[in-house]
Parts: C-alpha cells; structure tokens; sequence
C-alpha cells in the first residue's frame, strides 16, 4: 500500500489555482493524463510517472505531448505543485525556470523550508 501525499496547487495571491488552470485547457487526452499524475503523486505511485530532479529540491514530472509540472515534496507527506507548463527549448524554457525557482523560494520563505 503507497502513503497517501496531501497535493497542494501553487495559486495567486487572489486565490486563482494555475495548474489546475493550465490542466483543464488541455485537449481532452492530455487533461486526463494531467489529471492522472496528480492522482498518482497524492497515491505516492512516484514509480509510475516519468519524474527527474529539476534543480536542488524541485522535480519535474512529464505527461502527454511534453507536458510537465514541477514541483517540491515536503517531509510531512505534502507535495506542493509550482508551475505547469509544455516542454520548450527557447526563451520561453528560461522565463519558466525562473519562474519556477521563484515560487519555490517564496514557498520556502512560507513554510521555513529551502527548496533551492
């Protein structure tokens, strides 16, 4: 039996939830697997996805058509959703990953955790 993960998706500070947001825009086929992953993550099933180390404390899981969320895990079974996005090789891959660094500090700086 997997230990059960509490799933916590990154939102603004109005409250809106981006990765669920970004989730529910796919086509139908990738939205299922987006769907499925973060099932699997709250299921513990880390070895069912296709997941890497990002940079420090923050992974990476992939899913249909390059599509990714980062993420961190917290020692008190909490995974903590920070950014989700398709996979690009470009400017854009740069904006992200600053993106992503500065919710995980901002993460830390909340939960007394460096994540990076």
């Amino acid at each position: 039996m997997s230990t059960r993960y509490e799933v916590h998706s990154y939102e603004t500070s109005g409250g809106k939830d981006l990765i669920m947001e970004y989730i529910r825009k796919l086509d139908r086929t990738e939205r299922a697997d987006g769907f499925k992953v973060i099932e699997k993550l709250e299921q513990g099933k880390f070895e069912e996805l296709t997941i890497k180390t990002w940079r420090g404390k923050i992974s990476e899981v992939y899913f249909y058509k390059h599509n990714r969320i980062f993420y961190v895990v917290v020692e008190d079974k909490k995974i903590y959703l920070l950014h989700a996005c398709r996979k690009q090789k470009n400017e854009t891959e740069q904006k992200t990953g600053v993106l992503v660094v500065n919710r995980a500090k901002k993460l830390g700086d909340e939960l007394g955790k460096k994540f990076i």
